[in-house]
C-alpha cells in the first residue's frame, strides 16, 4: 500500500495519457504492457529486497555491497536522478493544487467556462506557478523535517480511494458521449506501425518506470523500513504493478472518450488530462462536486507522492552526512527547488525535462540498481535470503537470469535503438549526456568523499605497543 499510494499520482493520471497520446494509443499500452511486467515487476522486487537486505539508504546500499570507494557513485547516480525528477515534478503538483483550489471554487461548473481558455492563461502567468512550486515544497519541507512517516499512509488511505471513485464516475459519463467510441478505439486499437518505432518503445520503457517508481530509489528505501513478515514479491512487485497500470487505463478511459467527443487533439501534450477532464465536470448529476472528490484527491496523491520522492534524497543525505535531520530537510528540498524554477516557470522546459529524465535518467538509475544486483550482490542471494523470505509466492531461479541478462539486455537494446533513429536530435543528445555525466559526477564525488573517510579513519587510529 506504501508503493501504490506513493506512486499513483501524476505518472497514472497525467503522464501516462498525454504520452500515451503522442504514441499511438494502443501500440503504446501494449508496448507499456509488455514491459512493466517483462522489467518491472522482476525488478522491483529486486530493488524492494535490496533495501530490505542492507536496511541502508540509496547511496549506503550500494557501499554494503560494492564496498567503499568510487563505484559508490552509482548510488549518487540514482540520487541525482531522483532530485531531477522532483524538481519538475514539484511544479505539476502544483497544477493540482491549483485546479484542487478551483475545484472549491465550483469554477469548472460555472457557466461560460472554457477549459483551454482557463489552462492556457494559468500557463501563460509564471508567477503564479513559481508561486505554486514555492508552496509545494516549502510544505513538503515542513512535513518531512517533522519526520511524520505514518502521516503519508493515512492521507493515502483516503485520496486514493477517491481518485479510483471519481474516475470510474468521470469514465461512465465519458463513455455515453457522442464520439467516445472513437476514444475506445484509440485507447485499445493497435497502430502495428507504432510498434517498430523506437519512440514508441522508449516512451514505453520510461512510463513503465516512471509509473512504478522502479530506479527513482523509492522502492529500495520503502524496504530498507519492511518488517520481519512483509511480503517483496506481491507488494514490492505484483501488487504494485496490477495497482500502477489499472489506475492509468482508467484514467485513459475518463480522457479519452472526452478528448474525441470534444475535438481536443489526442498528442495535446502535457495539458492534455487538465483540459479533457474539467469538461466533463458539467456533463454529470452533482459535478462540482466530484470535481471537489477528484481534484482533491489528485492533489494528495500526487503530494504524497512527492514525499516519498523527497525522503529517498533526505534519508541518503542525512546518512552521508553530519547534517540533522532538520537541515537535511531545508537542503534537499531548498535544492530542488532552486533546481524546480525553470520547470515553474514554463511548461515547454517540463516537457523536455520530463522526456530527459523520464526516458533516459530513469533507465539510468534502474540500470546501476539492477546492475549492482545482478554483477556484484548476485540475484541467487538476494533471492534466497531476502525475496523469497516470508513471501507468499515463492521465486525460482528463473529470477537470476532475468534480472542479471534479460533486464538490461532489453533496457540497453530500447536505449540504443531510440538513439540510432533519433541521432542529433535534442532529446538524444541531452539524453546522452545524463548517461555519461551522471556517472562520472556520482563516481568523482564518491572517489573523494570516500578518500577523505579513509584519511579521517586512518588519522584517527594510534597504534603501537608502548
Amino acid at each position: 500500500m506504501a508503493m501504490i499510494g506513493g506512486m499513483v499520482g501524476a505518472g497514472n493520471i497525467w503522464r501516462f495519457p498525454y504520452v500515451m497520446g503522442d504514441n499511438g494509443g494502443g501500440a503504446f499500452v501494449l508496448a507499456f504492457l509488455t514491459l512493466l511486467f517483462l522489467l518491472a515487476v522482476p525488478g522491483l522486487m529486486a530493488e524492494v529486497a535490496l533495501g530490505r537486505y542492507t536496511n541502508k539508504g540509496v547511496i549506503g546500499a550500494f557501499r554494503d555491497v560494492v564496498g567503499r570507494g568510487g563505484m559508490v557513485g552509482f548510488g549518487v547516480v540514482v540520487l541525482l536522478v531522483n532530485i531531477a525528477l522532483m524538481s519538475y515534478y514539484s511544479p505539476l503538483i502544483g497544477w493540482t493544487l491549483y485546479y484542487a483550489v478551483h475545484s472549491l471554487l465550483f469554477t469548472f461548473t460555472a457557466p461560460g467556462f472554457e477549459a483551454q481558455a482557463f489552462m492556457d492563461s494559468f500557463f501563460a502567468n509564471p508567477a503564479l506557478m513559481i508561486a505554486l512550486h514555492t508552496v509545494v515544497m516549502g510544505s513538503i519541507a515542513a512535513i518531512l523535517a517533522l519526520g511524520i512517516r505514518r502521516g503519508v499512509e493515512r492521507i493515502v488511505v483516503y485520496a486514493v480511494p477517491a481518485l479510483v471513485i471519481s474516475l470510474v464516475i468521470m469514465a461512465i459519463r465519458g463513455l455515453t458521449l457522442p464520439g467516445a467510441s472513437e476514444g475506445i478505439a484509440f485507447t485499445f486499437g493497435v497502430q502495428w506501425e507504432y510498434l517498430v518505432a523506437s519512440e514508441t518503445w522508449i516512451a514505453a520503457l520510461g512510463q513503465a518506470l516512471f509509473s512504478t517508481g522502479l530506479g527513482w530509489g523509492i522502492a529500495l528505501t520503502v524496504g530498507s523500513y519492511l518488517r520481519e513478515y512483509d511480503d517483496v514479491p506481491l507488494g514490492g512487485g505484483v501488487f504494485t504493478a496490477i495497482g500502477e497500470s489499472s489506475i492509468a487505463i482508467l484514467a485513459t478511459l475518463a480522457i479519452f472518450p472526452v478528448v474525441f467527443a470534444v475535438g481536443v487533439e489526442p498528442d495535446a501534450g502535457t495539458g492534455l488530462a487538465f483540459v479533457s477532464l474539467v469538461q466533463v465536470f458539467p456533463e454529470i448529476p452533482l459535478g462540482g462536486l466530484v470535481a471537489i472528490l477528484f481534484f482533491a484527491g489528485f492533489f494528495l496523491a500526487t503530494f504524497t507522492s512527492g514525499l516519498l520522492i523527497t525522503e529517498v534524497s533526505v534519508t541518503t543525505v542525512s546518512e552521508e552526512t553530519r547534517l540533522s535531520r532538520t537541515q537535511t530537510v531545508l537542503a534537499v528540498c531548498g535544492g530542488i527547488w532552486l533546481l524546480g524554477l525553470p520547470s515553474a516557470y514554463s511548461t515547454e522546459v517540463l516537457d523536455f525535462l520530463d522526456f530527459v529524465f523520464g526516458n533516459w535518467g530513469l533507465p539510468l538509475a534502474t540500470l546501476a540498481i539492477i546492475g549492482v544486483i545482478g554483477w556484484v550482490l548476485g540475484p541467487e542471494r538476494l533471492r534466497v535470503l531476502t525475496v523469497n523470505r516470508n513471501a507468499g509466492i515463492h521465486i525460482g531461479t528463473w529470477w537470476n537470469p532475468l534480472i542479471k541478462y534479460v533486464i538490461p539486455t532489453v533496457m540497453l537494446f530500447i536505449m540504443a535503438y531510440f538513439a540510432w533513429e533519433n541521432f542529433r536530435e535534442p532529446e538524444m543528445i541531452a539524453g546522452m549526456l545524463v548517461l555519461v555525466l551522471f556517472p562520472l559526477i556520482g563516481y568523482a564525488i564518491m572517489s573523494l568523499v570516500e578518500g577523505r573517510r579513509d584519511t579521517t579513519d586512518t588519522a584517527g587510529v594510534t597504534g603501537g605497543d608502548d
